[in-house]
């Protein structure tokens, strides 16, 4: 049986880094933190994760957001390669979903690599569930 591959995106991995009360999904996120590191499943993230990670992480809490990005950095996510494929048919999911490059991405990895990606952004998932 293939092991599964899941391709969280930064709506996922920022709860990872959130632990107020009001933080919703954060524990579904750490059940998928763990189900990676427990060797579960596969995770693979575009490269541009930590960019757009430490861009949300920079405004929202920039006294430990350089503390935070190192700790993600030193899981050693593995990371899909920028190719011109990739870019290509993260540019179609983009404009036939009206959504933005960074997120049709994080999609196109999980189609790219036959897995799953898991979002927390009800917005994108509304608008590109059917992409697969």
């Amino acid at each position: 049986m293939a092991i599964p591959v899941i391709v969280p995106d930064a709506s996922v991995i920022l709860k990872w880094a959130f632990h107020s009360p009001d933080e919703q999904g954060r524990d579904k996120a750490l059940d998928i933190l763990n189900f990676w590191l427990s060797g579960k499943g596969e995770m693979i993230l575009p490269k541009l994760w930590a960019f757009e990670v430490g861009n949300v992480l920079g405004i929202k809490n920039p006294h430990f957001a350089q503390e935070i990005v190192e700790i993600f950095i030193g899981y050693r996510f593995p990371e899909h390669e920028t190719t011109p494929e990739l870019c290509r048919e993260a540019f179609k999911l983009m404009n036939q979903y009206r959504v933005t490059f960074y997120d049709a991405v994080y999609h196109t990895v999980a189609l790219l690599k036959k897995g799953t990606m898991i979002t927390m952004d009800k917005v994108y998932f509304r608008k590109a569930a059917k992409a697969g």
